[in-house]
């Protein structure tokens, strides 16, 4: 089983991670959000005129984090469930601020919220077999 939710977390973690490193490099690249089909207007109840420090936080807390825990399960350090955890509170904690800064809610946003989740559970259930260990 710990090899089913390693495997499990390791695609979620890629689904957000190339996800995250695709739109933040097009917000990036085009802070208008243009280039993603975006209006600045979206942006309206937020504290950005642009996209490109959304695009920036995207790309560290999404995108190269859910890398980086993904070396961390292939290696098996010791701490890589309380990574997937961690991971999948902060992709939570995003779509929920955006969510509540754009006053909308899209199917990628559900889409993401349940990927968050699987991504607590997963690893509080590895964190729980290497502690029975």
């Amino acid at each position: 089983m710990s090899a089913a939710l390693r495997i499990l977390s390791i695609l979620l973690l890629l689904f957000n991670g190339i996800g995250a490193f695709y739109g933040s490099i097009k917000f990036i690249t085009d802070p208008t959000g243009a280039s993603m089909g975006m209006s600045l207007t979206i942006l309206e109840h937020s504290p950005f005129t642009n996209y490109l420090i959304p695009g920036i936080i995207m790309l560290l807390a999404n995108g190269i984090m859910s890398f980086v825990v993904i070396a961390l399960i292939l290696f098996k350090t010791r701490f890589y469930p309380l990574a997937i955890i961690a991971e999948g509170c902060i992709l939570f904690g995003w779509i929920t601020i955006q969510v509540i800064m754009l006053r909308t809610i899209a199917g990628l946003h559900i889409t993401l919220w349940a990927v968050a989740l699987l991504l607590i559970i997963s690893g509080f259930l590895l964190n729980g077999k290497l502690q029975t260990r």
